[in-house]
């Protein structure tokens, strides 16, 4: 499985998305907002379970942060990052 439908399978499983499957996400869409329409809560409970699979540290509150969270393909390139 490739890291950007890793992402999504997990933002579905961890947010509970029953109805909504990898082809429905978008890789370089706005998870936030007017995207995905994630909210708040959502960004610290995908935030600990990226943390957790991947073993990547996440700086809360911070505009860097927000960046990467903006699409799976934002979040897959932060993971690579960290990883290398």
């Amino acid at each position: 499985m490739s890291l950007h439908n890793e992402i999504k399978q997990l933002i579905i499983d961890c947010l509970d998305l029953e109805d909504v499957s990898i082809d429905d996400i978008e890789t370089d869409a706005a998870l936030f907002g007017e995207g995905l329409g994630l909210d708040s809560i959502d960004a610290l409970e995908l935030g600990l379970a990226i943390k957790k699979r991947f073993d990547v540290k996440i700086e809360a509150n911070s505009e860097a942060t927000k960046a990467h969270f903006y699409s799976v393909a934002n979040l897959a390139s932060f993971i690579e990052s960290q990883r290398a």
